[in-house]
């Protein structure tokens, strides 16, 4: 369980503010800039990202690259507060469908987490590899995306797992949209269990650049936890 969370906050998972990802890349020639904290919160253990920066890149048309470089944490009881860098995040979307008379999209985002230092209380130290499969549809100011992939974990005692996830959103004014999403992921080592969870937030704009965007979330299975996640975005 703990290893799943360094690893997917340091990615989010994923489309910020959500642990679900959409289809759709950067436009061509623009610029995504976060600034954001994740936090996955238990009543003997915490962990997540203060902060951790993310750049996204249209390289080409439906191609974006993905840079993402956190400073995790990791508190449990009984045990020292973990704080540094560990793994480097890259990763690039490409859109290989985009029907815009039936508004539909259908893509994929490898993502590697490559380690960049040698931090064993924060990384198992080995390459990890997601490889999804994210589909979205839309009817003006309603959007739902999702799917899900597989994550390559390497590592003693550690399983290969699998995510899925579904998110809808609303657009209620060109200020703010709020969405939810419902995801799953499968046992990633071998003495965790599957975890299944949900996700309310959205983005309040306060102009075309600059965003906050945010969600709240806690646990459906066995495990009582509270996830969070708060950041500052800049699209140029």
């Amino acid at each position: 369980m703990i290893l799943f969370f360094i690893v997917s906050f340091s990615s989010v998972h994923a489309g910020p503010p959500f642990n679900t990802d959409d289809p759709e890349p950067v436009e061509y020639k623009h610029w995504e800039f976060y600034i954001s904290s994740i936090n996955f919160l238990q009543s003997r253990f915490k962990t997540g990202t203060l902060p951790h920066f993310e750049c996204n890149y249209g390289l080409i048309p439906n191609v974006q690259v993905h840079i993402l470089m956190p400073l995790n944490y990791t508190l449990a009881q009984n045990k020292d507060f973990n704080y540094g860098y560990a793994n480097t995040e890259l990763g690039f979307k490409y859109r290989f469908l985009n029907n815009k008379e039936k508004s539909l999209q259908i893509g994929t985002f490898p993502i590697f987490e490559v380690p960049t230092v040698n931090n064993k209380n924060l990384s198992n130290n080995t390459v990890q590899v997601y490889l999804p499969l994210w589909l979205q549809k839309s009817w003006d100011k309603l959007v739902t995306y999702g799917g899900g992939g597989y994550w390559i974990n390497p590592g003693i005692n550690n399983r290969n797992w699998l995510y899925a996830g579904w998110e809808l959103q609303y657009d209620f004014s060109e200020f703010v949209t709020l969405g939810g999403e419902l995801f799953y992921h499968s046992a990633q080592t071998a003495e965790s269990k599957s975890f299944v969870g949900f996700n309310f937030g959205g983005f309040i704009n306060f102009n075309q650049k600059f965003h906050c965007i945010f969600s709240l979330g806690h646990s459906i299975s066995h495990d009582n936890a509270y996830t969070s996640y708060i950041g500052l975005l800049w699209t140029i």
